[in-house]
């Protein structure tokens, strides 16, 4: 299991980092073509989401930053499954072997009965096109299969992990994390800051900062306290925090 040390490594990025798809890519050392992925490293696991109008599947933010839901994937569309979004989401490969809604569920049915700890999830939100935010890492708690009125799918609850998400800056969780930014406000807030620093005009090591910081009553949910900072402008503001 991930623990404070290896959270704090460079090679995981802070959350609210910006991250482009092909350092994404990069990082895991994987080309990214799918949004769920168990264990790419022995202990984590990735998942990729969106909250954009055209997502293809329905993932939430709830309790306030605090948990996500995540919809499973479909079947791959083929000759024989021309609409996959009229179709059960599947366990099982033809094959008989998991897919990676069976691997995520098998890794819950586990937890639950204490063969493992919870699984670790590092959660990367899409933003804009080749344009990614990391948002932290998660426990897997949760999933449930079940009807959506069309057909039944997996749904995913994962809990954020706080333990494990100290940045490189050695921040304390309070400074460290914050409650998840609501999508379209990282959308408004990425197009209104141009895609960079407001401080200096870094488009690169790019982060979601609150103004006014989380812990001290600052806004999550408006545009008007959040801001693109690069890497160094919001080291040096984190240093000033009393």
């Amino acid at each position: 299991m991930i623990n404070s040390s290896e959270a704090r490594s460079p090679e995981f990025p802070a959350p609210g980092e910006i991250i482009s798809y092909l350092d994404m890519c990069k990082q895991w050392g994987v080309s990214f073509q799918r949004g769920m992925h168990f264990h790419l490293r022995p202990d984590v696991s990735v998942i990729l989401m969106s909250r954009r109008k055209n997502a293809p599947y329905r993932d939430a933010i709830e309790a306030g930053g605090l948990s996500l839901k995540y919809e499973g994937h479909d079947l791959p569309k083929t000759k024989n499954c021309s609409n996959p979004k009229n179709m059960d989401q599947p366990r099982k490969n033809p094959g008989g072997s998991l897919t990676q809604n069976g691997l995520f569920e098998k890794a819950v049915l586990d937890a639950k009965k204490g063969i493992k700890p919870p699984e670790i999830i590092a959660v990367y939100e899409k933003i804009h096109r080749g344009i990614w935010a990391f948002n932290g890492f998660f426990h897997l708690t949760d999933c449930a299969f079940e009807s959506d009125g069309i057909r039944n799918v997996f749904k995913f609850r994962l809990e954020l992990a706080e333990k494990s998400l100290e940045t490189s800056q050695g921040l304390s969780n309070e400074l460290a994390h914050t409650r998840l930014i609501p999508s379209p406000v990282k959308l408004e807030v990425w197009t209104r800051d141009k895609g960079a620093c407001v401080l200096c005009g870094a488009k690169d090591n790019l982060h979601f900062d609150h103004d006014v910081p989380y812990s001290k009553g600052g806004s999550s949910v408006t545009a008007k306290n959040i801001r693109l900072l690069c890497a160094r402008h919001n080291l040096s503001k984190h240093d000033n925090i009393e």
